[in-house]
């Protein structure tokens, strides 16, 4: 599993898109675990993501968001 960190510049429903240092847009659907209904209080914030990249997804699948201080 790999993990990404950025800042989360747009939320919709179980979808968000976290932007990383070098200004990448990385894409994630949230998994099952994870609540949605708590995403738009991500907002802005810097996280960092547990996610996998199963080869019929387009974009990640977040496993596990994590706060983090941004750096």
């Amino acid at each position: 599993m790999q993990s990404i960190a950025g800042v989360v510049t747009i939320v919709q429903e179980g979808r968000f898109q976290l932007v990383d240092d070098d200004g990448v847009g990385h894409h994630f659907l949230c998994d099952r675990a994870l609540e949605s209904g708590q995403l738009p209080s991500l907002l802005q914030r810097w996280v960092r993501v547990c996610c996998t990249h199963p080869a019929d997804v387009i974009g990640h699948v977040a496993t596990k968001i994590l706060l983090e201080e941004c750096p």
